[in-house]
């Protein structure tokens, strides 16, 4: 349920409602909107009898059920759009940010070029492996701690900012040491260990979508982030799996508006993963902004015929760059800045 405090409510009254949920058992989440508070209580449903009559305590105008299942993701409990804090950049407001780079760290020398070309083209964060979840055991797993020490030199030499993917709870602490925003790829949406472990965390988390999740199972994801304290999350569509071979991936962009308009949380896409070929990355990205993304993530290779991995999705510099120069026309039409 969400309670809707009156408009001017006072911070006593808002924390004694708050004593009173948790004195029942229950977890209490406090969204500050610019005209009204709301309180989001989640927990056991068995406890709820407990809280009856909060309507009628001073500075409380009513009681409003969440039906869906995801509870603190939805736009129930916060009607205004999420504005996601990583860094000096907010994600989800007026600015359409760029997450642009290569699959895996492989080189110095490679993340470097490849970070001094995404800034120079307007990405305003560096994404790259350095833990890498594969299919096969014998592909390239990344260069763990070294991959992330070389991201966090790229920063200090562009100041771009920098998202790279977690794996397991027991890297949680060393990502958390060198990245501004925690990546949960698409293989470890529905670990539930890491996405309690990842709540924990005081950076964004960028969640992406499953091989095979619907939306509500990718929402009730983002909720197990949310409900353990961390609400920085943001969404991301990377495409799922179909009947369809031509493509790696089917990019569903139903879901970009289809998410936003559930979900007060900012949505993002990634063309690369989501069709899998670089020649067509492009008008996927551009149709992404069409669709309301607050963002993009794009993987791009100093040279892709020799990377290490997902080579044939990456686009190279020179492509990076045209393609960015069209975003920027797409964007204006949305009245987004890039």
């Amino acid at each position: 349920m969400v309670i809707v405090m009156i408009h001017g409510a006072e911070e006593e009254q808002i924390n004694a409602v708050i004593t009173r949920v948790e004195g029942a058992g229950l977890q209490a989440h406090v969204s500050r909107g610019m005209e009204q508070t709301v309180i989001g209580v989640i927990g056991d449903k068995r406890n709820y009898p407990e809280v009856l009559g909060l309507e009628v305590m001073p500075g409380v105008e009513k009681i409003v059920p969440i039906l869906q299942p995801f509870k603190l993701a939805s736009r129930t409990f916060k009607k205004e759009n999420s504005l996601v804090q990583a860094g000096k950049l907010v994600i989800g407001g007026d600015t359409i940010h760029v997450m642009a780079g290569p699959c895996a760290v492989e080189s110095r020398e490679q993340l470097l070029e490849t970070a001094r070309q995404v800034k120079e083209a307007g990405a305003s964060i560096l994404r790259g492996g350095a833990f890498k979840p594969r299919t096969s055991p014998y592909s390239f797993q990344g260069l763990e701690e070294k991959g992330l020490k070389l991201l966090a030199e790229a920063r200090e030499a562009t100041g771009l900012h920098i998202v790279t993917e977690v794996m397991d709870t027991r890297a949680v602490e060393v990502v958390k040491e060198y990245t501004d925003i925690i990546q949960v790829g698409t293989r470890n949406m529905q670990n539930f260990v890491l996405l309690k472990e990842v709540s924990n965390v005081d950076k964004p988390v960028l969640l992406k979508r499953g091989l095979s999740a619907t939306i509500e199972e990718w929402l009730m994801a983002a909720e197990y982030i949310m409900a353990g304290g961390n609400h920085n999350v943001i969404m991301c569509e990377r495409g799922i799996r179909s009947f369809e071979t031509y493509t790696r991936n089917t990019l569903d962009l139903c879901a970009i508006p289809v998410v936003k308009h559930l979900s007060h949380l900012p949505v993002i896409a990634d063309p690369s993963h989501g069709i899998g070929k670089w020649r067509f990355v492009p008008a996927m990205a551009r149709a992404a902004i069409a669709a309301g993304a607050d963002g993009l993530l794009i993987e791009v290779h100093t040279s892709p015929e020799t990377a290490w991995c997902d080579g044939p999705q990456s686009l190279n510099p020179v492509k990076f760059s045209a393609m960015m120069d069209d975003l920027r026309k797409i964007a204006k039409v949305m009245g987004k800045n890039l």
